[in-house]
């Protein structure tokens, strides 16, 4: 429990230091994982630090001779190591330390068994999609390259991309490719790069190494990050053989820098060939077009109506002139044919009228409202009568009534 303390009250520095070895001393004894560095023997001491592979923690490690000269193989700097350790707080110097009870180096199967567990967990949340991967621009206005400090990658990649087009830009971030602090520095690389708008494709490229020498490239934080990113990501680690977990997030995998260069930045050569071919395509095609169209037009212009408009005149008026005689004749016919028959019809006519019949020497007798008498009764004695005859008439009287 802690004491309640007061600046009339302090408690001595002894007591605080005794109350830290205290709460230490609790945890007993635990398995941590770490890299070693800065290893040095002194008499039957080996002293170490064992550093975070991922964050930039370390904790300094204490060991008898005895137990590291057991361990096989011996580790080295830089050997990944599970360290059986119990924490100890040295009250007198207030600092604090492990004291290693067994080292295991840890090995090649081990490491590929945890990438292999991370790989399914991240795939399973759908980190290596391929429907969240994204397409390279075609020709990036600025790329960012992240990779080592004067490294041989940096090189593949500069000249390279200078060599397929000289008037590439880019934005290098030096960091640590491997160690403690590459994790970190990688990291903080890919966030600022991405923040900028200019960066239109981020390359991270390293060598090839061995597989604890790659192992930040396969971090979860790492692989978290690069799925984060707005800004299109293209891997470019190690060799063809080395798949990273980098290689799997990332939107493009590279074979090597040299590769990524390929990938990212078009080669002027082959776009200008590309264009000489699109233009001598588009030429023939417009060529092709134009030889059709003017193949229409000359076999229109050789048709008789164009060739000699004056001759197509002069036989459609030829045409006319045949057009109009036939309908006059038509015409002519139609007109005798009607005149024979009227006189037929007027001859009929003529031979049918009363006047026909008066001319014989008959007359009519009609009363005055233009009646025919057609027997005696009708008439009555006085009753004014007209006798008309084929070229006259008169008028009498009846003397005496019909019988």
């Amino acid at each position: 429990m802690a004491q309640k303390t007061s600046p009339e009250q302090p408690l001595p520095i002894r007591t605080v230091l005794q109350m830290v070895a205290g709460w230490i001393g609790k945890l007993g004894t635990i398995w941590v994982e770490g890299q070693i560095t800065e290893l040095t023997a002194r008499g039957g001491t080996v002293f170490m630090t064992l550093r975070d592979p991922v964050a930039n923690v370390s904790g300094r490690v204490t060991c008898p001779r005895g137990v590291y000269e057991a361990t096989v193989p011996r580790p080295a700097d830089g050997a990944r190591v599970v360290v059986h350790v119990k924490p100890d707080f040295w009250i007198n110097k207030g600092s604090f330390a492990f004291t290693a009870l067994e080292i295991r180096p840890v090995g090649v199967g081990e490491l590929l068994a945890r990438l292999e567990r991370l790989r399914q967990v991240l795939a399973a949340e759908g980190v290596f999609g391929a429907d969240r991967k994204r397409r390279l621009p075609f020709l990036p206005g600025t790329i960012g390259l992240i990779c080592g400090r004067d490294s041989a990658a940096e090189r593949d990649v500069l000249e390279n991309s200078r060599r397929r087009w000289p008037a590439v830009r880019f934005k290098v971030e030096a960091v640590a490719v491997q160690g403690p602090y590459a994790v970190t520095e990688v990291t903080e690389a890919l966030n600022k790069l991405d923040a900028d708008r200019d960066v239109d494709v981020i390359v991270v490229a390293r060598g090839g190494g061995s597989l604890e020498d790659l192992l930040p490239f396969s971090d979860e934080s790492l692989v978290r990050a690069v799925a984060a990113c707005r800004t299109p990501v293209v891997s470019a680690i190690g060799h063809e053989q080395d798949t990273p977990l980098l290689d799997l997030v990332a939107d493009v995998r590279a074979s090597t820098p040299t590769d990524a260069a390929k990938k990212v930045v078009p080669d002027v050569g082959e776009q200008l060939t590309l264009v000489r071919q699109l233009r001598d395509r588009g030429r023939r095609t417009v060529r092709g077009w134009l030889d059709r169209e003017l193949a229409w037009v000359a076999a229109t212009r050789s048709r008789p109506s164009l060739a000699d408009p004056v001759r197509e005149i002069e036989r459609r008026a030829e045409q006319v002139d045949q057009f109009r005689e036939r309908a006059r004749r038509c015409l002519g016919g139609s007109l005798d044919r009607a005149e024979d028959s009227l006189e037929h019809l007027r001859a009929r006519l003529v031979s049918l009228s009363p006047a026909a019949t008066l001319e014989r020497g008959y007359a009519i007798v009609q009363h005055p409202q233009g009646d025919v008498v057609r027997q005696a009764a009708a008439v009555s004695p006085g009753d004014e009568l007209t006798i008309r005859f084929a070229d006259d008439r008169i008028t009498v009287h009846a003397a005496t009534a019909g019988k």
